[in-house]
């Protein structure tokens, strides 16, 4: 068996050292949380009930009876319990929350540099699941650091308070103690562990149903289908309820458990401790109350067990890969060769074929989207796409995804080349306004246009396009083939064109045809012949 530890409990390792600090801090404040709050329940409840019993002895005894000693006491155990309290939970979620934002940034880089057929077989829905609702439920194993230690401090306190009392009130609390963790551990396991799985299945079930309905609402609407797109969502949604329910009666199961045991110790201390007088007596019962409370922290510990498992389970399957270093920049522009054509840099080819004999697939292996082939860095392409995606975010944000230190200039320069600068100029904010969710608030012709610019702004020897005039009217097609003829003059870049539409064929001075051929070979066979020649 490894004892290499799993990829996110290396994460949560390195994040502990980084903010030990504040762990420490929180640490600390818990235990005298945990000791303050048995001391000041047990030692008021004595005072109460011994200063009833000196009033009742008569006057003299009252008199004699020191109030202020156990007052002052209280006091400070009052103010301790408080100021720790603020400590701890800001120290604890302050070191949890910092290493959350350093986590989540790790999972996402793993995923990025997991191999396409695994990344891109992930939805949208289910990888918010995974960055969200598994990070953070990761968050409990910070939060939860420091409850054994205010369990122990508590515990502690209160064996201490009942000795007075002699070893009987002791030894009750003790084996209520274990009965506690026992039960909670063991309810925890039966019932809370699946009901936090299936929370946490459900989620991502959810989100994924969301996030593709969201996604197809104009066609939803088209069809008439908003009623079956609402039942759907209400289904996964009912699912989801129903298990959150099933972890809250688990939950309340616990608990209950726990309450159960704590009214047993109580009467039961009481009872051992009785022989000894009323003022030890009702010391010992809320020695035992606060001691069994005390381990609260670690019931619910037990209880978020489930879902910490399974998050950890779902987010070591994303980490397994180690985010590509930054390619180094290229010396020189690499010639390529694709099947029997080899091009030069700055040369321009077409391919061309029906739809479904491979064009697609042999560019995306080039570019290492498919396939194990030997390809350039992918620094030597700035690549248009088929179905190319935009964020939910403004016109500059979406263009500098190609390159993020682009000035405003630059962004204008490569929107006049696609066409779109008029576009972008009369809309509110002209480079700060906001697309919406996948560029909802532009037309297709129009985010097809705002993509190319985008792989415009790259700078790369080779640009890839695929399908860069689909969905454009005549007119606007021939200003974009204009731009791109006049930048590939400007640039000297080669051009790797995939095309139906004959006018921005004629741009290139080659052209690779496929046939069906192609396609009854299947996509393993194109890749091979797929060469860089330095």
């Amino acid at each position: 068996m490894s004892s290499q530890p799993s990829p996110v409990d290396a994460l949560i390792r390195d994040q502990k050292r980084v903010h030990a600090g504040n762990l420490r801090l929180a640490i600390l404040s818990a235990v005298v949380v945990g000791a303050a709050s048995t001391l000041l329940l047990g030692l008021s409840g004595w005072f109460i009930v011994a200063s009833a019993a000196a009033g009742a002895a008569g006057l003299a005894a009252a008199h004699a009876f020191n109030v202020l000693l156990p007052g002052a006491a209280i006091r400070l155990l009052a103010i301790l319990r408080t100021a720790s309290r603020y400590g701890e939970r800001l120290a604890g979620h302050a070191a949890a929350l910092r290493a959350l934002a350093a986590i989540r940034p790790a999972v996402f880089a793993s995923l990025a540099a997991a191999p396409p057929a695994e990344s891109l077989a992930l939805s949208r829905g289910e990888a918010s699941a995974r960055l969200v609702q598994d990070v953070d439920a990761v968050e409990t194993r910070f939060v939860r650091l420091s409850a054994p230690w205010s369990a122990a401090a508590g515990l502690g306190a209160g064996l201490f308070l009942a000795a007075f009392a002699g070893w009987a009130p002791s030894l009750v609390i003790l084996t209520a103690a274990g009965a506690a963790i026992l039960s909670a551990r063991a309810l925890a396991r039966r019932y809370s562990a699946p009901a936090r799985i299936a929370v946490q299945t459900k989620v991502g079930a959810l989100k994924d149903s969301a996030a593709a309905l969201v996604s197809a609402a104009a066609e939803l609407r088209a069809y008439g289908l908003e009623d079956w797109a609402g039942q759907t969502l209400n289904q996964r949604a009912a699912d989801l309820e129903a298990a959150r329910l099933a972890a809250a009666r688990a939950q309340g199961l616990v608990l209950a458990s726990q309450a159960a045991i704590l009214g047993a110790a109580v009467a039961a201390a009481m009872a051992a401790a009785a022989p000894t007088g009323a003022p030890l007596a009702a010391l010992s019962a809320l020695a035992a109350a606060m001691s069994v409370e005390a381990l609260s922290g670690l019931a619910h510990a037990f209880d978020q067990d489930g879902a910490a498992r399974e998050a950890r389970d779902r987010l070591n399957a994303l980490l397994r890969h180690q985010p590509r270093p930054a390619s180094a920049p290229l010396v020189e522009a690499p010639a390529l060769t694709l099947l029997d054509q080899t091009l030069q840099p700055g040369e321009r080819l077409a391919i061309v074929g029906p739809s479904g004999c491979g064009k697609t697939t042999l560019i995306e292996t080039l570019l290492g989207l498919r396939g194990e082939a030997a390809q350039p860095p992918r620094g030597a392409f700035a690549w248009l796409p088929q179905d190319a995606g935009l964020i939910a975010g403004t016109v500059r944000e979406n263009l500098r995804l190609a390159a993020p230190q682009a000035s405003d200039a630059a962004l204008w320069e490569v929107l006049e080349d696609a066409a779109l600068a008029d576009r972008v100029r009369a809309a509110p904010g002209g480079l700060s306004a906001y697309l919406g969710d996948d560029g909802e608030r532009l037309s297709g012709g129009e985010r097809r246009r705002l993509a190319l610019a985008r792989a415009y702004l790259r700078t790369a020897p080779w640009l890839l396009l695929d399908e860069p005039t689909e969905g454009l009217d005549p007119t606007t097609e021939a200003r974009v083939i204009e731009g791109l003829e006049q930048r590939l003059t400007r640039t000297g870049q080669g051009l790797l064109l995939i095309s139906h539409r004959p006018a921005p064929v004629r741009l290139c001075d080659r052209i690779l045809r496929l046939d069906e051929t192609a396609q009854e070979k299947g996509p393993a066979v194109a890749p091979p012949g797929l060469v860089v020649t330095p």
